[in-house]
Order: structure tokens, then sequence, then C-alpha cells
């Protein structure tokens, strides 16, 4: 292929064919890091996205949490975790009491008229993405962040296999049981642990898989005695089991994936930007395809209360996002499951204490364990520290993925 008709795409055709005057000769290889990053329009596009911008030692902008000394004790790594479990619990119970009263809530009502309801959820989710999205921008425009290393593309990884998991969950949905449902929400921590040893090559002592699964035991245990099981059930079917089984490997690959992305030394801002660019642009494509995107944003002309609705739904799944991220810079994939595994038992207590429902004998013993578990994941990693061996890091290992 002619080299005139390729060349002009990366910058000016002149400096990519000649080197000082001379042609380089055949086979020669060009390094990323020698092309003009200030040559025309789509060469840093594409170099961004292709070979991204691995940080030099002078060019790095040290993250706070990893170089001040107070941050690495116990205590305030605990002030840490509490801090990240309880923003999530408080972002995510927020955004499902609003989620829920936007698609069920009529718009437009009057005497004469009993309104139109919102059903298209997706279209709430772009909304969500796009601000999140924005959120992002401006904190890495307005802040000042490490230099940008990641190529990319890496992070449609995630976006995509976090578009798969939702699918496969909400499809899951209609050919397996409640009780099914229940047993493999809360199990995802084993899961987890298991796909970061394939994506990241984390390693777990026998503590943490135990711990995991006396977790998953207490929450199931929990969510089947003292949780509302709904009227029409559906019965398990094979296929079912199967979309299942890709929701949670698709879930734990999603977190898992992003877990090892930082291992390119980026904040947890950087990270919500390139996830929730890439999420924008499938989720458009799929509400385009659907021809959905233009009645959405007919609905919210139409109902500015939605409009509302919809933004205040959209900042609480920003701040929570914001939340995901740097707890899982900051303890990995595996903690944050455990933290949101444990929101789904959360929620349901709450409702008992605020409505007086009775927690069952089963659920009170589920709870029991829960909690046996976690002082036992404490004590573990303590007597660790104690006999001089280093417990399993929580953040990522220096690894490229």
């Amino acid at each position: 292929m002619d080299p005139a008709l390729v060349l002009p795409l990366f910058g000016e055709c002149r400096w990519l064919c000649q080197l000082h005057g001379t042609w380089l000769p055949p086979g020669a290889v060009l390094q990323a890091e020698e092309l003009p990053g200030d040559r025309g329009l789509c060469f840093p596009l594409v170099k961004a996205c292709v070979f991204g911008n691995e940080p030099k030692a002078s060019d790095e902008v040290p993250l706070a949490p990893r170089t001040e000394t107070a941050e690495t004790t116990p205590v305030w790594q605990a002030l840490k975790l509490l801090f990240c479990a309880t923003g999530l619990q408080v972002s995510y119970l927020t955004w499902g009491v609003l989620q829920e009263r936007v698609m069920t809530r009529s718009y437009g009502a009057t005497a004469t008229s009993p309104g139109e309801r919102f059903t298209d959820s997706q279209f709430l989710v772009l909304m969500n993405r796009v601000l999140a999205l924005i959120v992002a921008g401006l904190s890495c425009v307005l802040c000042k962040q490490p230099r940008h290393g990641a190529p990319m593309y890496r992070y449609s990884f995630a976006s995509l296999s976090n578009v798969l998991s939702s699918w496969c969950q909400y499809e899951a949905l209609k050919f397996v049981s409640f009780p099914t449902q229940v047993l493999a929400k809360a199990s995802k921590v084993i899961p987890v642990m298991l796909m970061g040893k394939l994506v990241s090559r984390r390693s777990y002592e026998h503590w943490e898989y135990l711990t995991a699964g006396l977790i998953s035991i207490g929450v199931s245990m929990f969510l089947l005695s003292s949780g509302p099981e709904p009227r029409s059930s559906p019965a398990t079917t094979l296929s079912g089991l199967i979309l299942l089984a890709g929701y949670i490997a698709f879930d734990s690959f999603t977190s898992n994936w992003q877990d090892a992305l930082f291992s390119y030394k980026m904040s947890s801002v950087q990270m919500m930007f390139g996830v929730n660019l890439f999420s924008c642009l499938f989720t458009v494509g799929s509400l385009l395809e659907q021809g959905a995107l233009l009645e959405g944003t007919r609905f919210m002309g139409r109902h500015s209360e939605f409009a509302a609705h919809a933004l205040l739904l959209s900042i609480c799944s920003a701040c929570g996002q914001l939340f995901i991220f740097y707890t899982i810079g900051q303890f990995g994939a595996a903690v944050f499951t455990i933290i949101m595994t444990l929101r789904q038992a959360f929620a349901i207590l709450l409702s008992c204490l605020l409505y007086g429902h009775t927690v069952t004998v089963v659920g009170g013993l589920g709870v029991a364990v829960v909690f046996a578990a976690l002082l036992l994941r404490v004590y573990a990693r303590g007597r660790l520290k104690q006999r001089g061996k280093k417990p399993v890091p929580m953040e990522s290992p220096v690894q490229k993925v």
C-alpha cells in the first residue's frame, strides 16, 4: 500500500516518511514514543487510544493515598474503608428509592387525564452515565491528576462487560426462581476472587475464601428468610442458569478489570471518565438501534418534573460511581463486592427497622454469621501482621492488563 495514502492520518507525511532527509529503511520500526504528539489532528487521538501515554518517573504526579505515611496505618485504612462503605450504601440506597419513584410515577396527570409513565430504564442509564462523564471530565480538568498512561481502548472492555452483565441479569430474572436469584447475588464474592486470579493474578489466603463463603451463606440466609418473595416467581430453567452464570462472570470480570487498570497509576476520576465514555457510546448505540433515544428526549421535554427527577437520580449515580472506583482502587474488587453484597441485606434490615417487620430466627442467625465472618477477617489480618507476614495487598499489583 502506498505510504502516502496512509501516513497523513497520523500527522505530516514528510516527517513520518523521512528521518533527517532520508527515507526509513525497509523493516525499520518506529516506536510510539518517537512519533510527534503535536503534529496533525488524528495522531494524538490514535496514540492515546492505541499506545497510551506511559508515564515516566519524572512526569508522574503521585497520588496522595500512596505517599502519605499516615494513610498506611491500620486506623486510617479502617476509616477509609468505613467511608467507602458508608458512601456506597447511602448513594445506592438513595438511588434505588429514586429509581423506583421515577419508574412508577405518572407524569402530567390531571383531573381528566391519568398522565403517562416512563418505562425505558435504559434512557435513565444513559442520563446517569452522561452526568458521570461530565463530572469526571470536569474533575480531570480542574484538579491536578497523574499523567494518564492507559490506552483508551482498554476501558471499553469494562464498559462492554458491564453492559453484558446487566443484560444477562435482567434476562435471567425471567427464567430463574426467586431463591436462585438471591443465592446468585449473595454468592458473587467467591467468583470475583477467582476471576481476580485469572485477570490480575491476585492471590488470596485460605481464610479470605472462608470468610467470603461465610458472608455468602449469611446473606443468603437473611435474604431468603426476611426478604419479600414475589407472588409470581418463575421456575428455574437451564437457559436461566446459563444467563445467571453469564451475569456472574461478566460482573466479576468488570470489577477485576477495573482493578487491574489501576496499575497504570491513574486516579479514580480518570477511571470513571474512561469507563463512562465507552458506556455512553454503547448505550447511545443501543437506544438508536431501538429507536428509543428520541422518544425519551421527547418525554423529558413534555414533563419538566421528570427531567428534575432524572437529574437527581443521575447525581446519586455519579456519587455512587465515585465511591465505586475509589473503593476498587484502594481496596480491590473483592472488598468492593463484599460491601455491595452486604448492601442488599442492609436494605432489608433497614426496611424491617423502619416499618416494624419482624426478622425471623433464620434471618437473625444469618446476620450473626455475617458479623462473625467480618470479625474473623479482621482477626486473621491482624494475626498475620503480628507474625510479621504481610497480608495480601489491598491495592492492585503493578501489572499491565
